[in-house]
């Protein structure tokens, strides 16, 4: 279900920019997806196209890139990739950072020093980068 209201807020903002700027056709939009969301591709295209029936989006080609998440430890200063800390078949790790990201200090330490202090420099989140409109 989380992917639905991804969704749902994806279209959402991307008919409003539509909307302000007097589009008559959203030819394209790109979203891109932090890797820490571990978003399941299959599911939000779905939603997007069912939620996109019937408005300006409907005919546009929504493209998903998904961002690979960055850590930068405060403690040594290393920094690494979300792949190289959770393994796909870590269910627990990846399904509580699903849906609440700010887990990942609880689950994730430095690979280089162990500590658990770190900030997350990118990858994080969902955002619309670009809409293609026509007025």
């Amino acid at each position: 279900m989380h992917e639905w209201a991804l969704a749902e807020a994806m279209v959402a903002t991307i008919l409003t920019v539509a909307k302000e700027k007097d589009a008559s056709k959203i030819t394209e939009a790109k979203i891109k997806l932090g890797k820490l969301q571990q978003i399941e591709f299959d599911i939000l295209s779905f939603a997007l196209k069912e939620l996109t029936k019937g408005t300006l989006l409907e005919k546009a080609d929504i493209k998903l890139e998904e961002e690979e998440t960055k850590f930068k430890c405060r403690a040594c200063g290393f920094e690494w990739n979300f792949s190289d800390s959770v393994k796909p078949d870590d269910n627990e790790k990846s399904e509580a950072m699903h849906f609440v990201p700010d887990l990942a200090h609880a689950f994730i330490r430095c690979p280089k020093c162990g500590s658990p202090d770190f900030e997350i420099i990118g990858g994080r989140g969902a955002w619309v980068e670009y809409i293609n409109i026509s007025k």
